[in-house]
């Protein structure tokens, strides 16, 4: 047990609730990507059948391992065929900013969830019964991780969503002059994330701004339920 919780990002006695709270934000973030992928004439996804919530089809093992010991990680990608798209770069942006968007509005609506849980009576303050403890420990992790997903996921350098929306964004000329760098650039993700020295100065702001805003909506929510 004990080198379990030296192994893993997570306490151990939390992980349940970490991997519940992982599978709704990566299962949801995914489809967000493929439903509107979809939608704006690109079939790619729909055909390989990733227009779905069932988890199962969007986790990537390596990924999830990833996330549990280092704190990061991913799901399976959602393959893309911008050419299929009207107007490419406007709906790849869109494509590649509903995942993060998705994870945005998971962590409100929980946020929204468990005001109105605690404002009505339904739970209890923290440690006054198990199944309390419970519901407030699943809520704080659901809301933090997916808060945290969405800024992750914004980091302009590949394969995340915000490298994604960067690339649309910049002129044309420019933006072939960073794809040239872009196998690079995961080397650079990779060593960043993963080196503790560098844990300091990404993850870990991360965790603390997805943090800050979970307070920041919780209190917000509280008043409005008159709290």
């Amino acid at each position: 047990m004990d080198f379990l919780d030296q192994l893993l990002f997570y306490p151990l006695e939390q992980l349940p609730f970490y991997l519940i709270a992982l599978i709704i934000a990566f299962t949801v973030h995914e489809f967000s990507h493929a439903y509107f992928a979809n939608k704006f004439g690109d079939p790619t996804a729909k055909l390989l059948g990733r227009v779905t919530l069932n988890p199962a089809v969007h986790f990537d093992f390596l990924g999830i391992v990833l996330l549990l010991i280092a704190g990061f990680g991913w799901a399976r990608p959602v393959p893309i065929n911008r050419e299929n798209f009207s107007n490419p770069r406007r709906m790849s942006i869109i494509v590649a900013a509903v995942g993060p968007l998705s994870n945005l509005m998971l962590g409100i609506l929980g946020t929204l969830i468990y005001a109105g849980l605690y404002q009505f009576g339904v739970i209890e303050p923290i440690g006054v019964t198990k199944t309390d403890q419970a519901i407030h420990l699943f809520f704080n992790t659901f809301i933090l991780l997916n808060f945290f997903l969405c800024l992750f996921n914004l980091i302009p350098l590949p394969p995340l969503d915000g490298y994604r929306i960067l690339e649309n964004v910049l002129p044309p000329r420019v933006s072939a002059r960073i794809q040239k760098f872009e196998q690079w650039s995961i080397l650079i993700f990779l060593l960043i994330i993963l080196l503790p020295t560098f844990q300091r100065y990404t993850i870990k702001p991360l965790y603390d701004a997805a943090h800050a805003l979970s307070i920041d909506f919780l209190n917000l929510f509280i008043k409005m339920f008159g709290g």
